[in-house]
Order: structure tokens, then sequence, then C-alpha cells
């Protein structure tokens, strides 16, 4: 289950990623004379499209003066002349054509690389079909931003196969609400959805209840006067409503705790917003009341949640686990126990299986509890952990060796000894591990148990995540045996699957078959026993034994390791 929306996600993709590089086609032109080639072949472009192709003048500078890089790889076979470039430009669009519609797409801000992927089949002019330009005047005229249309393109690609005239008819449908040109456009481009219709009076189901969600924040509790009358502002402010939204939040039915909260839209930005959520999605509970958490204790984000440290057993007093079961996990997750960063908080509390228990805490009422929580300067120090730390900075590789802790750190190993143990056998850097374990995750492990098999067998980190899938397959659909036996023998992903474990398995699947074996070995018995162990067992089960698991089973090549 996705806990983190991909619509939130791509709010950090559309308004917080850095622009894309400009293209090079224009480094062959000396760098003085750039600006006036860029603005003789915008011209010539736009007297083409207006002149020839017969497109509104506004409308055909909108696309000139927004296609750079279609622009770009169009000028980039014209010779420059400082005296004719103008001219050069529009006598090869006489004779060469463009596709006018890769020029539309890039102008109504849809990144370059993008467009290909867009274009329609068949079709180089909006003469063989005008419906898109048609639309996208329509909503220039209502006064969207002509560079922002790609937003509502592809978020809801029908509003374009709209008419005019149905277009404008959603827009007064929404006005009607009691909202001016500028909020419109504002929710247009943060709900593209409100501009699909399809429902009654022109506007769908889901529509009604969140229009009727922001009448009451925006106008009834006055949201709307603290907004400055520009599409920027409006935008931001309705993304903002959105997240809560794209978390679950029904609509229709959160636009008074909005409104009473109207101060978490006007003072944070949308990164601290969105930062906030990722954190809490990350105790993996419903997403839905992630975003009623932050709705109803909107000061949870002034809380730092990365730099602090804490005591893992003292936030468990802190929020108030009792002193039995904090003496129980002592003796279970000891490799849990020590230090670590308040960044890490969820999945030390997916270590130890306490995710849930400690967000319900903080969503029932102790909230605060986080921001007062405060780690006293003796608590918890490990001297052992702190003796190995000391060790590490004047190794010969200090960095490699803290990329490893912190990632164990990271996933719930706390600042103590075992850890440190746990740290001197896994090898890799510290993506790597992280892509190995996040492997494991995506395999079925849950991540307090795989974090056991790590402390307990820490080389099951040191192995490729497509090796260990294979084994993890073999276990379970050959052996017919379920992930919840790694528990009992996780040193079982650290043998070779060639030359150890299949050939063992098969061999004593067979003698089981034909009636050799009656004694029931566990799989731990049949992998893991050394091999001349094995093979003085194979002759005490059977005499023939011997010369059917070398000339049948065993692994030909010699090897003189059978774990990877």
């Amino acid at each position: 289950m996705n806990f983190f929306p991909k619509l939130i996600f791509s709010h950090f993709s559309r308004h917080f990623a850095t622009l894309s590089k400009l293209p090079n086609n224009f480094t062959k032109i000396p760098s003085r004379y750039r600006p006036q080639a860029i603005r003789d072949a915008q011209q010539a472009l736009m007297d083409y499209l207006h002149c020839t192709r017969y497109i509104p003048f506004v409308y055909a500078e909108h696309i000139a003066k927004n296609s750079f890089f279609s622009l770009s790889s169009l000028i980039s076979g014209i010779k420059f002349s400082t005296t004719s470039f103008n001219r050069n430009v529009l006598r090869f669009l006489r004779y060469h054509p463009i596709n006018e519609y890769e020029f539309f797409f890039e102008s109504i801000g849809i990144d370059y690389e993008e467009v290909g992927g867009l274009l329609p089949s068949k079709k180089f002019f909006f003469s063989e079909d005008e419906t898109v330009l048609e639309a996208a005047c329509a909503l220039s005229g209502f006064g969207f931003p002509w560079n922002k249309l790609g937003k509502l393109y592809k978020e809801e690609v029908l509003i374009f196969k709209a008419s005019s005239k149905e277009l404008k008819a959603r827009l007064f449908k929404i006005k009607e609400c009691g909202f001016s040109n500028i909020p419109v456009i504002g929710i247009c481009l943060a709900f593209p959805y409100v501009l699909r219709g399809g429902g009654v009076n022109e506007l769908g189901g889901e529509i009604v209840p969140l229009l009727n969600d922001l009448k009451r924040v925006f106008l009834d509790f006055d949201l709307g006067s603290h907004v400055e009358d520009n599409v920027d502002a409006w935008y931001e402010i309705c993304r903002k409503i959105r997240v809560f939204y794209d978390l679950g939040c029904e609509k229709g039915k959160i636009g008074e705790l909005i409104g009473r909260n109207k101060n978490l839209f006007l003072q944070y930005p949308e990164e601290v917003l969105v930062s906030k959520i990722l954190y809490f999605s990350r105790f993996l509970v419903p997403k839905e009341d992630i975003g009623m958490l932050i709705l109803r204790n909107p000061e949870i984000l002034d809380s730092d949640l990365e730099t602090p440290m804490i005591s893992v057993m003292g936030m468990l007093k802190h929020f108030g686990l009792s002193v039995k079961k904090r003496d129980s996990i002592a003796k279970e997750y000891p490799y849990v126990l020590g230090r670590n960063k308040m960044t890490n908080l969820p999945n030390v509390m997916r270590a130890l299986n306490l995710h849930e228990w400690l967000f319900n805490r903080i969503k029932n009422g102790n909230r605060r509890l986080l921001a007062n929580y405060t780690l006293k300067d003796d608590e918890d120090l490990d001297k052992g952990f702190r003796d190995s730390l000391e060790k590490i900075q004047f190794s010969r590789t200090p960095v490699h060796t803290m990329e490893k802790l912190i990632f164990l750190h990271r996933v719930g190993f706390g600042e103590n000894s075992l850890t440190m143990k746990v740290l001197a056998h896994v090898h890799g850097t510290g993506s790597e591990l992280q892509e190995r374990f996040d492997s494991l995750l995506g395999l079925g492990f849950e991540f307090s148990k795989l974090c056991r098999i790590v402390h307990m067998t820490p080389k099951v980190l040191n192995q490729c995540p497509k090796t260990v899938e294979q084994k993890v397959n073999f276990l379970r659909h050959e052996m017919g045996v379920s992930l919840d036996y790694l528990d009992i023998f996780p040193a079982f992903l650290c043998f070779n699957l060639e030359k150890r474990i299949k050939p063992r398995y098969r061999f004593h699947k067979w003698l089981t078959e034909n009636g050799l074996c009656t004694r029931n070995y566990s799989i731990a018995s049949i992998v893991a026993t050394g091999e001349k162990s094995f093979i003085a067992r194979l002759g005490r089960i059977h005499p023939d034994a011997l010369n059917k698991w070398f000339e049948n089973f065993s692994y030909k090549e010699s090897d003189s390791s059978s774990q990877d």
C-alpha cells in the first residue's frame, strides 16, 4: 500500500524541481548575438503563425515566446546572420512547415521531453483539429496564464476536448459560488477536474462538495481576504488545500476545519507541510489520519522532527508505555535501544512494532509530547558504542563506515554495542545497504522481523537483491515454506542457491519420495550441515545414497565455498 499519494510527490516535482537545462543549439551563435537571434526567431515564428497559419496574434505570440526548446531545434540548421536572420527563419518556415502541436504543448508549460508522447498522430496543423487550441484560447481569455495551461492538460485532458462555449459555462458556474476570476483560476489549476464537467448542471458529483468546502473556507471564514490578488498566490493556497484531499480527507466534510485553522495555509510553506506528511507517513498509518492530525493540530508543523537526539527507552516512557512492556522490549529488541535521531523515530518504532501505537498516542491528544520531549545530557549513553565510534574516526575509511552506521540508525538500530557488531559484518555503501534492505521489504518481510534478521545474521545484507529474491522464491514456491521460517533460520539466505540449497533439498526430497529416508530433516539441517557431516549422513541413510548424490544431484564444479 502506498501511504504517500502520487499526487503529493507531483507537488514537489512540479513546483520545487529545478528548471530544465537550456538547449545548446544556440551555442553555435556567438554569445553576444544570441539574444538577438532568439528575438528574431521568435518574431519570425510569431509572424508565420499569425500571417500564414491565421492564428490570432495574441496566441501566436504566446506560442512563439514560450516554446524555446522547439524553436531551438527549428533554427539549428539555419545559418545565422546579424542582418537577415529573421528573414532566413521565415524563408525556412515557408518551405518546412512545423508541427504546430509541438510548439503549442511546450508553450503551455509541458516539459519539452514529454511533448513527443502527447503529439496527435497524423496531425500537424491546428486546422486539422482546432479543439485543443480553441479550448486554450477560451481559458486564456478568462485569464489563465498561457504557460500554466499544461497543468490542466496533463491532469485532465478532457478539458481540451470541450468547446469554448462549454468551458465558459463551467467557469461561470464556479464563479456563481461567489468567486471572482482570479480565485476561480487558482482553484481550477489546483483542482483541474472542476473543469471536467459531465454531471448535473455541468458540475460532477465530487465537484459540488469540494466547492462547498472552498466557499466555507474562502468566504465564510474569510481566508480569501488574506490571499494576494494574483493567480500564483491563489494557486499556491489551493495546492496546500488539495494536499489534504489527496490524503483521503472527504470533500464537503473538512471546510470548517480548514477555515478554523486557516493560519496553517497562510504561515507554512508547502515544503514544510509536505515534509511533515512524509514524516508521519513512515509510521505506515492510514494517510487520512495523517491529514486529520495536521489539520487539527497545525502547531505540529513547528516541531523539529529531524535533528534532535532521542533516547528510545526515554521516548517510550515519555509516551506512557508501562514498565512491564518496556522491560519486555529491552529483552526482545536490545539492538534498537540507546540513542537515535528524531528523524529516525518512525523506523525505530517500526523496528519495535510499536509504530501504530505511538502514532495513535500522538493523534489522540498527546501531540505536544513530541515537542516537549528533551534528552538529558547523560541519558542512555552507551560507552561501548562511544569507544567504537572513536575508533571509526581514526580508521582508514571513516566516511564509508559512518555511511553504513547512518543506514543502520535510519532503519532503527540504536547507539549500542550490538549495532557496532552488525556494522562490522555488513559490506557495501550506505545507499547499497538501503537498496538491499528495501528489496527485502519488497519481498514481503515485515520491518520488525527484518531488523531482527539483520541483527542475527548481518551478512543477509551483503548480497545483491536479485540473488536474495531467487532464494526467497525457491523457499516459497519449491520448498513450500513461508518467510516466517527465516525468523528461525535467517542464515538460509546466506547459502549459495545453486551449489548448496537446490541440490541438497532436491536430493533429500528424492530420498523421501523413494522411501530411502524416513527421518524428517529440517531445512536448517539439510542446508547448514557441513560438507563432511552431510556426506557421512548420506552414507548412514542408505548405502547407495552417496553414489546417487554424486552422479545426479551434487553441484559438479569444484567449489570451496557454499556461502554467497
